[in-house]
């Protein structure tokens, strides 16, 4: 008999209490005195392993943005998305309260060492016991690039050329161990077999590196790869490389027009469609009634000052929105800044909408509302429709919109046999790979 098709759920993060919902840190529920504090960040990890969700991954930008207005005056007075903590440190505070939760940290091709990524990546997939992620991302500023003594981003198509290699690179480098290359015997006098551990010698175009590591092979091997790229290039990379793809589709129907897409370009890398889970994004206010539910979100919205959006906005898109106000003056504005993803979906709205460029620009996301069964509704929904392997939650109201979907939502999606009820496995490939 067939086991059942079971939903993925991972949980986006920050290190700030702002995600994508520019206004949520101002609501009275959200705890602002402890960002520096390691009991923050134990208890989102307690929050989110109680609810069974596959794995958290720290969202990154290096640097403070500064597209908006040209500087970084309104990221700084309106909360913006800002990393106040490197995730790096963060990451096994939350590994030492947890078996399972996978726990991913996003960290740039473009800018740093293939050697450098590879060691960082296996010790944290050691001390994590296999639960390690890496989000891949080749970046999309010119902040970014000046901050890692660049002078702008390289094209997108370079990006991820060199975003290749990388990868090559560091898997060159995890295979250097063989797994039984630890002998530690105390009679002969061998702690290490030497012909089990062997350079990497990688030499590309962009990078290349000797090798060995000093860490040995992890438990995964490598860590899991999640990627977000929505560009013809970037989901020609997902196709080859992403176990996860983070999305942000305006609609169902762009949903699975993108999911149907990434899985035919997996044929030619002979890689199986299970094993790149797609997920869609969504963040939520749960009701006990619809009507409460809506007074939630109607509260909620209007702690967002027009200018905190448009300045979130910016930065995804890449262009100062306060001069682009049209389609065509944020491409040339834009270079070869801007994230994929973020343009299509201003795009989607401004089409399937009706309304313009600039409206669709300073416009929020949607959020998900309801109550546990309407929310639940909806992401089934989605999740049989084929538009998806299951979806990405971002806060808005943190910690509460994490405890009340581990502790509401997913009661109701266990219910109706679409997503677990205890984890299968320990390592997170073997958890998103057996929901």
């Amino acid at each position: 008999m067939t086991a059942p098709r079971r939903m993925n759920l991972v949980a986006y993060l920050k290190t700030g209490p702002t995600a994508n919902h520019p206004g949520a840190w101002r609501h009275p529920d959200s705890d602002l005195d402890d960002i520096f504090a390691p009991e923050r960040y134990e208890h989102l990890a307690r929050v989110l392993e109680h609810g069974c969700i596959d794995a958290g991954f720290y969202a990154d930008t290096f640097g403070l943005p500064d597209i908006h207005g040209g500087n970084f005056n309104a990221y700084l007075r309106y909360g913006g998305q800002i990393t106040y903590l490197d995730p790096l440190m963060i990451l096994p505070i939350m590994a030492r309260v947890t078996k399972y939760l996978g726990l991913g940290a996003t960290l740039s091709t473009t800018f740093m060492n293939p050697y450098w990524l590879a060691r960082t990546l296996a010790s944290l997939d050691m001390l994590t016991g296999g639960r390690a992620a890496w989000n891949v991302v080749t970046s999309a500023t010119n902040l970014e690039a000046r901050n890692f003594g660049m002078d702008g981003i390289p094209p997108k198509d370079l990006r991820y050329e060199r975003a290749d290699e990388v990868l090559e690179a560091c898997i060159a480098l995890w295979e250097c161990w063989d797994e039984d290359a630890f002998v530690m015997d105390r009679e002969s006098g061998v702690f290490i077999d030497p012909k089990k551990v062997r350079y990497a010698n990688f030499e590309g175009r962009y990078v290349k590196t000797r090798g060995p590591l000093t860490i040995p092979r992890s438990p995964q091997t490598r860590p899991v790869f999640l990627q977000a790229g929505a560009s013809d290039r970037g989901r020609e990379f997902a196709a080859r490389w992403a176990e996860m793809i983070f999305c942000t589709p305006n609609s169902k129907a762009d949903a699975i027009a993108f999911h149907d897409d990434i899985k035919s370009r997996m044929t030619k890398y002979g890689r199986p469609p299970e094993h790149c889970k797609v997920l869609p994004s969504f963040a939520m206010v749960v009701g006990e009634t619809a009507s409460i539910a809506e007074e939630k979100h109607q509260y909620l919205q209007s702690l967002i000052d027009p200018e905190a959006q448009l300045m979130l906005n910016s930065s995804l898109l890449g262009a100062d929105l306060s001069k682009a106000r049209t389609k065509e003056a944020m491409v040339a504005a834009q270079g070869n800044q801007g994230i994929t993803g973020s343009v299509d979906r201003v795009l989607q709205v401004m089409e399937q909408e009706g309304i313009s460029f600039e409206k669709a620009a300073s416009k929020p996301r949607d959020l998900l509302v309801g109550t546990p069964k309407v929310i639940a509704d909806q992401l089934e929904d989605w999740f049989l429709a084929g538009a998806c392997d299951g979806f990405i939650i971002w806060p808005t109201v943190f910690p509460r919109m994490f405890e009340d979907f581990c502790k509401l939502v997913v009661p109701e999606l266990q219910r109706r046999g679409i997503f677990r009820k205890e984890y299968r496995g320990r390592t997170l490939r073997e958890n998103l790979l057996n929901p």
